[in-house]
């Protein structure tokens, strides 16, 4: 065999192995974003399921409302009042999250899509911190004036403390959850499970389709 032969022997040889490669490199890429689609796609259950139990909740806290205005006391008013609106901040927070997570496509540029993951990174971190602002009104809406007309010292002094403990800790949360502490303990303690993890494995896959190219 001339040396002309087996040049071009080895010439379609490689002509083959890069095709080979491409393709896999392709199959590769494709794989990667359906289990990206699945790990996004993941999320909308648990994001319905949420959003339906908020509109449930937020109905039964306005009728509750509507219908003890002239018989409720202002401490149960007002801090029912705050609860129901965070709540309802929430709610359009979560059908935001809704509407990215349909627009989702696994035929789209990886950089959208990554865009798409950080919105919902921010915006699960934001109802968060909404939601953690509900912490007081848990401890004040019981109150009444008889409790501070007739109470001793002492027991005025306790639901008072338990409302500033409570206070502390939800601005304390408010300021603090924010991604920059994405690797401390207490952040990996409250942001895991289903709208959370999703998002992650997700990042990274799409990594690995930049890596691919």
């Amino acid at each position: 065999m001339e040396d002309k032969d087996i040049l071009t022997m080895w010439r379609s040889y490689d002509e083959r192995l890069q095709e080979s490669l491409t393709l896999n490199r392709k199959n590769a890429e494709e794989i990667t974003r359906m289990k990206v689609q699945s790990f996004l796609a993941s999320m909308k259950p648990m994001k319905i399921f949420t959003l339906i139990a908020g509109i449930l909740w937020v109905l039964l806290v306005d009728f509750i409302l509507v219908a003890s205005f002239r018989s409720a006391s202002p401490f149960f008013y007002v801090s029912m009042g705050i609860q129901v609106l965070l709540t309802k901040l929430a709610i359009g927070v979560y059908i935001y999250q809704l509407y990215l997570l349909n627009r989702a496509d696994i035929g789209e540029p990886v950089l959208e899509t990554q865009e798409k993951i950080a919105r919902l990174q921010s915006s699960t971190i934001w109802v968060t911190r909404l939601l953690f602002l509900q912490l007081p009104v848990w401890t004040t809406f019981f109150w009444s004036k008889r409790l501070f007309a007739d109470a001793n010292a002492l027991q005025i002094a306790i639901p008072v403390v338990i409302a500033a403990l409570f206070t502390w800790a939800a601005v304390w949360l408010f300021i603090n959850i924010r991604f920059e502490n994405k690797d401390k303990k207490w952040f990996r303690l409250i942001f895991r499970g289903k709208e959370w993890d999703p998002m992650l494995k997700a990042n990274d896959l799409l990594h690995q389709v930049q890596d691919y190219k």
